[in-house]
């Protein structure tokens, strides 16, 4: 399991090679809300999204020879560019399995990265079993998305900027609203707060007809997700929590929060018209819950995990007409 020390010990590895990201505000987006919005752009991190910071913690972590072998991943896409980068800065190689019908930038800014990827058909297919067989055949070692420990403790390291930063703006009540997949940056951050910042609560967000996270906090048990793909918040569409993260979320999270492609797709246009940040849908949700559920949170504050920004341009055209 994850603890704070993990998360503390990957901060510390994290020195020099991650990014320290913002806070920023708008009073068009906190009027919109209702509330002071405080939202931490993850999508100004390395590879556009939180992802690298838990590629770079477990591959940092790994013993010598364990890295000189190699590793793989399988992703849609941000931590399959998380492990790619992480993996090319320390010499090493990587093997990302994808799926076939995630975003075209995703694929090719992985190989462009450094990666080896390998795609399936995430409808036909298991990406577990692919890695599992390929972790043994070439000796790699498997760093899994979420359900990894120092992965999770990688993430985690988002929660300890956001406890300092919270402080330092003079919010120390509020809930953290973070885009929910497997669980791993939500449990992380909520780790994180529960140390250093005991007044934020995480809360994690999802897109409808995909809130496995949100289901299983209300009814305390895993629940699976009824269909692997068919939304456009592709980042963030996992079959169900963690094994290793659902206990975290339901000790620590508020309820879990959900919205739709049309409201994902409005907060991506918010974001680059008043924060001047480019989002992806997976990315925007959490966003989306603080503008558009905004009878579900309480409170004079609430800070936003915007998650990433590997968009393709046909997606990020959708979100720009409802400028207009």
């Amino acid at each position: 399991m994850s603890t704070i020390e993990m998360i503390e010990a990957a901060a510390e590895r994290l020195k020099g090679h991650g990014r320290e990201t913002p806070v920023l505000t708008s009073p068009f987006l906190d009027e919109i809300a209702g509330c002071r919005v405080l939202v931490k752009p993850e999508c100004l991190q390395h590879t556009g999204s939180f992802k690298f910071r838990g590629a770079w913690s477990a591959i940092s972590a790994l013993s010598d020879e364990d890295r000189q072998r190699g590793v793989i991943a399988y992703s849609s896409g941000n931590h399959a560019q998380g492990v790619a980068l992480a993996a090319s800065k320390h010499g090493i190689a990587s093997v990302i399995i994808m799926p076939s019908d995630a975003p075209q930038l995703k694929i090719d800014n992985t190989k462009a990265l450094g990666g080896e990827v390998v795609l399936y058909d995430r409808a036909t297919e298991s990406r577990e079993e692919i890695g599992e067989a390929l972790a043994t055949e070439r000796g790699l070692t498997l760093i899994r998305p979420y359900d990894e420990p120092q992965v999770i403790a990688g993430q985690g390291t988002t929660g300890l900027e956001i406890a300092h930063q919270a402080a330092t703006m003079g919010v120390t009540e509020a809930d953290v609203l973070v885009c929910c997949g497997g669980g791993g940056l939500t449990s992380g951050i909520a780790l994180a707060l529960e140390k250093h910042a005991p007044g934020l609560r995480a809360r994690p967000c999802e897109p409808e007809g995909f809130d496995d996270v949100k289901r299983s906090l209300a009814t305390g048990q895993i629940q699976n997700n009824n269909a692997a793909s068919g939304n456009i918040c592709d980042a963030i569409l996992t079959p169900q929590p963690g094994k290793i993260t659902f206990p975290i979320l339901h000790r620590l999270c508020g309820p879990g929060l959900s919205v739709t492609e049309e409201e994902a797709l409005r907060a991506m246009a918010q974001a680059f018209l008043r924060l001047k940040i480019v989002l992806e849908p997976g990315g925007a949700v959490a966003l989306a819950s603080a503008l558009f559920r905004n009878d579900d949170i309480n409170g004079d504050a609430v800070i936003v995990v915007a998650s990433g920004g590997n968009v393709d341009p046909e997606v990020f055209s959708r979100a720009l007409e409802f400028l207009t």
